[in-house]
């Protein structure tokens, strides 16, 4: 058998047949094209708000990590180990869901207390495991529609500071911010992402937002954009080291990071759901939904160690099974050693960081506006009772406002104005407590 098409349905739905290694290389490569983009961009964000310079040795060191421990993680869901993982092709990277949370906490409490709450709310989440059947019912399309649909207008204007120069300059008020130099890297981004979403097939739509991000690169080699240095001094091979940043363990910054677990959780259980019915055609069983919460926890409690930020399921790579039909998780396997590799060699984290800010803008304005549509795409199968509009203006209205007008809750102490600030945190637990308590009826 030397290609997909000579397996029978069968087969292609067994997560135990072993593709043949051709297929196999092909396949594993789309999986990680296909979210490559997405799982860096977070470690690049939290880099610019701990104030590491943009492609520095820092952002090199958090972007090594995302690559080593999403495969780490993804091999966690494989491959698994006793009651952990889902043991289907669940591919996981860094997730954008904890974005809002991980800015309040480096900005207020610092690095060392992210991966403190990163670690404990690992290990949170992995607990998770043993009741996430119970608690589902907590989130229907309206929470988790919701609680996407704020990140989403969350990150917006960050995607825009990007593009138009980075958040550094703009603070410093720097006269070329927002010039033409600037928002032409970040537009030969988003219009090569569109060409190639719309007008290819296969890899290369999978592929589209990192492909855009490559012609953008390219553009900023051609015009001078991208500073090489820190590739030349980065080493070929290194290890992880523990604690980089030191740990420190701040409540606050734990109990918003386990809140936000629980989301993360819920996407996951929606993730391998839709694979096991995209793929095979089935639900998916109790033991596979508790062994990738599992593995979702302890993936991100080992990365919060070695400074990776938390890991869940990515669903783009959902919609790669369904349009592949392919469960075979030995490609998805492939996958995460790929990563694996890249993660322990700097140069390649190096490459990355050398990125111009704007085109890496243009590529957050479309995955930030994919967040966006996804949470709108959920909310669309909802409902619109006069009860679960209130509860969507209620929740949208308090937390996205109270992060625009932050010195609104400045009498408050300290712990608690961060977490009523951050944005997404009182969205989901108005959303949540909102949905429990009000009747059904309250038409």
């Amino acid at each position: 058998m030397n290609d997909v098409s000579d397996a029978t349905p069968g087969q292609l739905q067994d997560p135990d047949f072993d593709l043949p290694m051709g297929p196999r290389v092909a396949l594993g490569l789309q999986h990680v094209l296909a979210m490559f983009a997405s799982n860096v961009t977070p470690s690049i964000i939290i880099a610019g708000a701990a104030g590491f310079a943009f492609g520095g040795a820092d952002m090199v060191f958090l972007i090594q990590m995302a690559m080593l421990f999403a495969g780490v993680a993804t091999l966690f869901q494989t491959i698994g180990f006793g009651p952990v993982g889902a043991r289907l092709p669940v591919m996981q990277g860094t997730s954008f869901a904890f974005v809002p949370i991980m800015i309040s906490i480096v900005k207020s409490s610092g690095i060392a207390a992210l991966f403190g709450a990163v670690l404990v709310a690992g290990v949170f989440h992995a607990a998770l495991g043993a009741i996430i059947g119970r608690i589902r019912h907590w989130f229907p399309p309206l929470v988790t529609g919701m609680v996407i649909t704020a990140i989403g207008l969350y990150l917006l204007p960050v995607g825009i500071k990007y593009a138009a120069g980075g958040a550094a300059d703009f603070q410093m008020n720097n006269p070329a911010w927002g010039d033409f130099s600037r928002w032409g890297l970040a537009l030969v981004v988003i219009l090569v992402a569109l060409g190639f979403k719309f007008f290819t097939r296969g890899i290369a739509s999978s592929a589209a937002i990192l492909l855009g991000l490559i012609a953008g690169y390219l553009v900023g080699v051609a015009t001078g954009a991208v500073n090489f240095g820190g590739v030349a001094k980065a080493a070929w091979f290194t290890v992880p080291t523990p604690f980089k940043y030191g740990i420190e363990f701040n409540a606050v910054a734990i109990f918003g990071m386990c809140l936000i677990s629980i989301v993360s959780a819920i996407e996951t259980v929606g993730d391998i759901s839709g694979i096991a019915k995209g793929g095979a055609g089935r639900e998916a069983t109790d033991r596979e939904l508790a062994g990738g919460t599992y593995a979702d926890g302890i993936g991100s409690a080992i990365a919060g160690v070695f400074g990776g930020l938390p890991n869940t399921s990515f669903s783009q790579n959902v919609g790669l099974i369904s349009m592949t039909g392919v469960m075979s998780r030995s490609v998805v396997t492939l996958s995460a050693l790929f990563l694996i590799v890249c993660g322990l060699i700097p140069k390649v984290g190096a490459v990355v960081a050398a990125m111009p800010i704007s085109v890496l803008g243009g590529g957050v304005i479309l995955m930030f506006g994919m967040v966006l549509s996804a949470g709108v795409s959920m909310l669309s199968s909802v409902t619109w009772s006069r009860r679960n509009m209130m509860i969507l203006a209620t929740s949208m209205s308090v937390g996205l406002g109270l992060q625009q007008v932050p010195k609104s809750m400045q009498h408050l102490p300290d712990w608690l104005e961060m977490l009523a600030v951050s944005g997404l945190l009182p969205v989901a637990v108005l959303a949540v407590v909102l949905n429990l308590v009000l009747p059904e009826d309250a038409d």
